[in-house]
């Protein structure tokens, strides 16, 4: 205990951070009672969610990001404000009088919350050790002993929890997490047999559980089940069971460990085979893949989804149309934002999230893959839809040139295709459906149609400016990109119904290309074919051409030339130089007298200026 109390303390950045949650008021909320039966009297039962309660403190103190003395000093200051509260001292400071929780004061569940923290300040103390004992081998003695005493407070619990007084789930887990701490003592012994009877009786318990609760409620139980299997076939290979030697040998490569299993490995594994877990309440299925879905926000938007497509397909006008699909991308983002939320604190891990042997990636990525492709596609269906009011918009001009605002031109089509290719290369990148063929050659056949008609409005914007050959070339490549749609749609038909008509597309291209050729033949019989020269822009700026009139494009556009700038050097007049050539011809007056006079003073002249007397 004294060992124990000591270390408690955890370190100084531990206790640093803590006290900031003593600022958040989250110490008052941990005093108050855990989740589970409440007890008003003695004739109520006690419940104590023991799992997610150790799940939920060792994500929010450091076993995120393995650190067991961060894990270990909360511990110890929960255990301090739980004996305040309950006013369980352990006498004062000045004299240590020991206390043990029997059956007779177990009136409140928090003094089975108590035992428990004492066993998880006692195990992660052994797992602190366990990193330094690869550099210092003394310390796993250390080791063995914060062991034994975890093991020892998870029997006082059991014993515990066996009183009339505790309910029926209680007691199951208190005997899994007994049973789950002296596999873990067992295991740093090596005794391999024994580990693996204790593990066992932990996966039984916990499968049971699992069985008896709701699918949303058995996530985290089925979560220690695949912890512990790797601990169970761990030692099933030493015990000498060669098909479970195998399956070891893939766990390890998909976890990319050397030799033993690290706590640090057996997280990686639960997150890879997390998609195995039913949850028919909480779950998604999207190409063949199930995955649950735990995030409130993100539910809410998926149960909402089938309804905001139905609105928008019945939508009346164009502009009920755009606000809703607004509204349905606004809500996707904000989905997708609590998505990255969760994916932030396990950056480390996600980057090593694909199994070696699958390809697959963790759920909590493939679901934001998910997510993504629905706000990709429903960007696209909305460029789409406005591509379909502008080809419209543009059919009506060609049939009624009326002034008034601005009109479409082809030049904005092919800006929104060019967003919907960009949205289609996205959805290529997509982590977790690069090596789904069928995937990829549905969007590479949608990227042949929107090249094509992007390729078609490019002509018209050159058939506009009377640029015949380009236009002409541009038309053949729109009936390549549709040949090849054609002939490369076989099975995907069914994913190609929502897109525009390629056939449509076909006809309305040949008959523009034998338009194109009347054109450029009348043009080139027009003999007012030649430029104007007052249409050609000879580079110079606006400052330089005032008396020549021309027609330039450039000075209603944001890159106008009106003045050089920077402005060029020109020569300037230096400052004059003065020369005194007067000099040479002055005759000063003549200073001999005045020589003499200072000649004939001499030394004493000298000592009687130094003195002050005067001649």
């Amino acid at each position: 205990m004294a060992a124990e109390r000591q270390g408690g303390g955890g370190g100084r950045g531990a206790g640093a951070e803590e006290n900031k949650e003593h600022k958040d008021g989250k110490d008052n909320k941990e005093n108050e009672r855990p989740a589970g039966p409440q007890s008003g009297g003695l004739g109520d039962s006690l419940g104590l969610e023991i799992l997610q309660i150790v799940k939920e403190s060792q994500q929010q103190h450091g076993l995120r990001h393995g650190d067991f003395q961060r894990y270990r000093g909360y511990c110890s200051r929960r255990l301090r404000r739980l004996r305040k509260t309950l006013n369980f001292k352990m006498g004062n400071r000045h004299k240590f009088t020991g206390k043990k929780v029997t059956e007779e004061i177990l009136s409140d569940n928090r003094y089975l919350l108590l035992i428990l923290m004492d066993a998880e300040r006692a195990w992660s103390y052994a797992m602190q050790l366990k990193q330094e004992a690869n550099t210092e081998p003394r310390k796993r003695f250390h080791l063995l002993s914060r062991l034994r005493k975890a093991v020892k407070h998870a029997e006082e619990l059991e014993r515990l929890c066996e009183s009339n007084r505790v309910d029926a789930k209680t007691k199951l887990e208190a005997q899994a997490y007994m049973a789950y701490l002296t596999g873990m003592l067992r295991f740093e012994h090596q005794e391999w047999k024994a580990a693996m009877e204790a593990f066992n009786k932990c996966k039984t318990i916990y499968e049971k559980l699992a069985n008896a609760f709701t699918e949303e409620q058995a996530v985290l139980y089925n979560q220690r089940v695949e912890e512990i299997s790797p601990n169970i076939r761990y030692c099933a290979y030493n015990i000498g069971d060669q098909s479970a030697m195998n399956e070891l040998m893939q766990m390890r490569l998909r976890s990319g460990g050397t030799e033993g299993l690290l706590a640090e490995k057996l997280e990686a594994l639960i997150t890879q085979t997390r998609a195995k877990q039913a949850a028919t309440m909480s779950e998604v299925e999207w190409r063949g893949r199930t995955v649950p879905v735990k995030i409130d926000k993100v539910r809410i938007f998926l149960l909402g989804l089938a309804d905001n497509e139905a609105a928008i397909a019945q939508a009346e006008n164009e502009e009920t149309k755009e606000r809703l699909f607004e509204s349905l991308l606004s809500e996707c983002r904000d989905a997708i934002q609590a998505v990255r939320e969760e994916l932030k604190p396990d950056q480390k891990q996600r980057e090593h999230s694909l199994e070696n042997d699958s390809g697959k990636v963790s759920n909590i990525q493939y679901l934001h893959s998910y997510l993504t492709y629905i706000k990709l596609s429903t960007a696209i269906k909305r460029n789409e839809s406005m591509a379909k009011s502008l080809q419209k918009a543009l059919l009506q001009q060609q049939r009624s040139d009326e002034d008034g605002k601005r009109s479409p031109r082809p030049q904005d089509l092919i800006r929104l295709y060019d967003i919907i290719l960009q949205n289609l290369v996205e959805l290529t990148q997509l982590p977790g459906l690069e090596e789904d063929k069928n995937f990829q050659k549905e969007i590479g056949l949608k990227t042949l149609v929107y090249k094509a008609y992007r390729c078609f409005f490019i002509a018209q914007s050159y058939v506009l400016v009377k640029k015949w050959s380009e236009a002409l070339v541009l038309y053949e490549r729109v009936l390549k990109y549709a040949r090849e749609v054609q002939s490369g749609a076989g099975a995907h038909r069914n994913s190609l119904k929502e897109l525009p008509d390629v056939q449509d597309l076909i006809t309305q291209v040949n008959a523009e290309k034998y338009s194109l050729q009347a054109a450029a033949i009348l043009d080139a019989n027009d003999p007012h074919e030649t430029e104007s020269p007052s249409q050609v822009k000879d580079g110079k700026p606006l400052s330089e051409r005032f008396e020549t009139f021309c027609l330039d494009p450039s000075l209603v556009s944001k890159q106008v030339s009106l003045v050089h700038f920077p402005p060029g050097f020109q020569p300037i007049p230096c400052k004059p130089l003065f020369f005194d050539l007067a000099l040479n011809h002055v005759a000063f007056p003549p200073l001999e007298d005045k020589v003499e006079q200072k000649a004939k003073s001499g030394l004493t002249g000298y000592i009687k200026g130094i003195f002050g007397f005067k001649s």
